[in-house]
């Protein structure tokens, strides 16, 4: 990588870390994050980037055209999550707001999206200071409601791909609960797929004492939980993998009244097509048919709310990404890591542009506090993503994920010796 440009390095790391705890402390949540989007715009524009504000609702996207070659698009996510912070950091959030069920909710960014918007500007930075060492056009997205599964099909849906320029790769990184300054990788379908259902049973209603006269939500509803939780055990393949779980279940007012309907909330995670589809039908026919078993005087009604296909790092690009990776940091930094079960819609920017994916994992977390855990056995118990006590260390994590992305974007943009400038 030519020395230029990391000229200046310390100097912005500084500078994005004020950034970074800014945002920390004024989380915003999915569809809501107005405020994140205003301040990444004022920070993209005196950098020459062409800035577009408003793609997929809260969407910003930054061009920057430096001559003929390659379109690399760089992605970091801008929202966060309803979790009450409990980091005890000076720069705790301590934002309220309300969530799209009306209700008002504490709003944390307990999944580090704000360290993934800070490290992807300090790289444009780099990036748009040292354009006589790359050529090409640099594509930087900064997302929506990526915690709802639908950011990213909500900017191609909004012309992502007809209004600026088509990639030639698509690159992402997402930082976690390993030791900071390890960047984590792996290929194929490396994150799972994430479905979501909300379910409604019809029952009949009426007091507790006199059960025969009336059909239970409460008793189908049971049943189905119970029954789901066989899907993965007896119609699953040995060989592949999923799980299914009922994170919510509403029913009722009283202990004395059985109520009209029930409520659950189901979400899944699959790594294969075939795996995907073969789940989601088992758990339309056992709902349909717990019901039916039930005489429930309706049919149940059953909505996927959240589709996000499984995040797949390509086996090439990645080999060739995680090769500049280990020559700019030594092997001893880069840690090969199994798929994750959690889910990511970045996938949906490679599938709608035709474009191979590149996703990598740096770490947030001390490493001493990492090391110790790990010989006490208290691994586990570490702080991770969606936790109210996560919050990655600022640095080597900052400056970490800042080099990454420019490793990662200058190993596919072009080069001016090449004849591409």
């Amino acid at each position: 990588m030519a020395g230029t440009v990391w000229t200046g390095l310390d100097e912005l790391s500084a500078q994005l870390a004020d950034f970074y705890r800014d945002l920390h402390e004024h989380p915003e949540l999915s569809l809501q994050e107005h405020r994140t989007a205003r301040r990444v715009a004022e920070a993209l524009r005196p950098l020459g980037f062409g800035v577009t504000e408003h793609v997929g609702g809260t969407g910003v996207v930054g061009v920057l055209r430096n001559g003929d070659g390659p379109v690399v698009l760089v992605r970091a996510d801008l929202d966060a999550l309803p979790v009450e912070e409990k980091t005890g950091l000076r720069y705790a959030s301590t934002t309220r707001a309300t969530g799209a069920d009306g209700d008002e909710v504490p709003v944390m960014h307990a999944c580090g999206h704000d360290m993934h918007t800070t490290c992807l500007l300090g790289a444009a930075t780099l990036l748009a200071r040292a354009t006589a060492t790359w050529s090409g056009t640099l594509l930087a997205v900064f997302q929506p409601a990526e915690e709802l599964g639908r950011g990213a099909r909500d900017m191609v849906d909004d012309g992502l791909f007809r209004r600026f320029p088509t990639p030639d790769i698509v690159l992402g990184q997402h930082v976690g609960p390993l030791p900071a300054g390890t960047i984590g990788h792996a290929t194929g379908p490396i994150m799972a797929a994430g479905d979501s259902a909300n379910v409604v049973l019809h029952g009949r209603g009426g007091h507790g004492s006199r059960p025969e006269a009336t059909v239970d939500p409460v008793l189908l509803a049971a049943h189905v939980v119970t029954r789901l939780q066989g899907i993965v055990a007896r119609e699953v393949p040995p060989a592949e993998s999923a799980v299914v779980t009922v994170g919510r279940l509403q029913a009722g007012t009283k202990d004395n009244i059985i109520p009209d309907t029930a409520e659950l909330g189901i979400n899944v995670r699959t790594y294969s097509d075939r795996t995907r589809a073969l789940v989601r039908e088992a758990i339309e026919r056992v709902i349909h048919s717990e019901a039916t078993a039930s005489a429930a005087p309706r049919p149940p009604e059953l909505e996927w709310t959240i589709a996000v296909p499984p995040l797949v790092s390509d086996p090439s690009a990645t080999a060739t990404t995680v090769a500049a990776f280990a020559e700019h940091f030594g092997e001893q930094r880069l840690l090969t890591l199994p798929p994750l079960t959690a889910s990511e819609d970045i996938g949906v920017l490679g599938e709608a542009s035709g474009a191979p994916t590149v996703f990598w994992f740096w770490g947030g977390l001390d490493a001493d506090t990492v090391d110790a855990a790990l010989r006490d056995g208290r691994f586990d118990q570490l702080p991770t993503n969606h936790s109210p006590h996560f919050a990655p260390v600022l640095e080597p994590s900052l400056s970490t994920g800042v080099q990454t992305l420019v490793v990662a974007a200058l190993t596919w943009l072009g080069k001016p010796a090449d004849g591409l400038g």
